[in-house]
């Protein structure tokens, strides 16, 4: 589970952040997102909450979300470890609201944490179209395995949104992106990475309009905070190779973040330790704070270790809003095909000429199977 996290607020710092995401300017993503948040009447699902309760989505969160907690842990061996009204026993549960390690599923899944996906914005260098539908995105990368539980929810409406579909991407535990060779994101002379597909992949919401995944934790680069990207495909349709094609278009393009202790604890462990790239906390981070300036809005997962050691894996949730009339049309960095990736010339939303950090892949392990 995660605590409120102690952020800088105001906007001073941004000018700051101008190359802090690798190839590309940061500071046009905060104006948008701004512009976006101080334009918009509702920022949350607050007021979502009663209506979703009254619906039986609640009772069906905290079940699904149980289920596969426990799921998670069975196929890891771990439920002599902990059960089902266990959960974080360290700092973590030293929170304002009070958990304990007696804390039932009940409390540990209820509830709306939320942001809202913004529309029209810049979706960061390293998108690649082309990703495969699929839940297990880790193939070959070592890392804290995180099971990833996504809500989608009609701001206008407080309807779950189904049958659209859900793309993440992340870097790996060292920073680097698979699918993209460019200055800044790793070795940039292993021409290789471009067709590397792990830590990517796209999941259709049921009828509570919930997409679930298994990666890994992500890593970090110089100058952002630990995060997940997001994007959230409508109208698209399910190809018979697994993808939705290159014609790509989304509604809403999001970040989300993790609790600064959780990232503190997993970069102790391998292969993270082995990242020799500067770690920029939550409270450095110019996309976050403007996201924490607006009431409201809270773009940080929950979350429960699955075994006593960090190790051992995670699961998260949240859940996202969006206004579902939207939709706007993307340039990717990079495209994925059957015969591997091929960079876009056209590219619109960055490119390898931001500052470098000195990422490296990390080596070949096992893979985990989905949850």
């Amino acid at each position: 589970m995660r605590f409120t996290c102690s952020v800088v607020s105001g906007l001073a710092l941004m000018s700051g952040f101008v190359a802090a995401h690798p190839g590309h300017d940061v500071s046009h993503e905060i104006k948008e997102r701004r512009e976006f948040l101080s334009s918009v009447k509702r920022t949350n699902l607050d007021h979502c909450a009663a209506q979703l309760k009254a619906r039986g989505v609640e009772r069906r969160n905290i079940e699904r979300r149980a289920a596969l907690l426990e799921k998670a842990r069975a196929k890891r061996g771990l439920n002599k470890k902990r059960d089902l009204d266990s959960v974080l026993a360290t700092d973590h549960n030293a929170t304002d609201r009070g958990y304990t390690p007696n804390t039932d599923a009940a409390t540990l899944f209820a509830g709306y944490n939320s942001c809202l996906l913004t529309p029209e914005v810049t979706q960061g260098p390293y998108y690649v179209g082309g990703e495969y539908v699929r839940e297990n995105l880790i193939e070959d990368q070592a890392g804290v395995d995180t099971i990833l539980d996504y809500q989608v929810i009609d701001i206008n409406t407080c309807e779950p949104v189904t049958d659209v579909y859900v793309e993440m991407w992340h870097c790996n535990a060292t920073g680097v992106y698979g699918g993209v060779v460019a200055s800044g994101n790793g070795d940039s002379s292993d021409e290789t990475n471009i067709n590397n597909t792990w830590l990517r992949g796209i999941q259709k919401t049921n009828s509570d309009g919930v997409a679930q995944f298994e990666s890994i934790f992500p890593g970090h680069y110089t100058g952002r905070a630990t995060h997940i990207h997001i994007m959230i495909h409508q109208n698209a349709v399910l190809l018979a190779n697994s993808t939705l094609g290159n014609n790509v278009s989304a509604s809403h393009i999001g970040q989300t973040f993790f609790d600064q202790d959780l990232i503190n604890a997993v970069e102790l462990t391998e292969p993270y330790n082995t990242n020799t790239q500067e770690l920029t906390t939550n409270a450095d981070d110019g996309i976050l704070l403007e996201e924490t300036a607006t009431d409201g809005v809270d773009p940080f997962f929950e979350y429960t270790l699955l075994g006593n050691d960090i190790t051992d894996g995670i699961f998260a949730w949240v859940a996202f809003g969006i206004n579902a009339t939207q939709s706007e049309s993307i340039s990717p960095a990079a495209f994925y095909y059957k015969e591997g990736g091929v960079t876009n010339p056209n590219a619109t939303s960055g490119g390898p000429d931001g500052a470098p950090p000195n990422g490296t892949e990390i080596a070949p392990s096992s893979t985990s199977s989905a949850a």
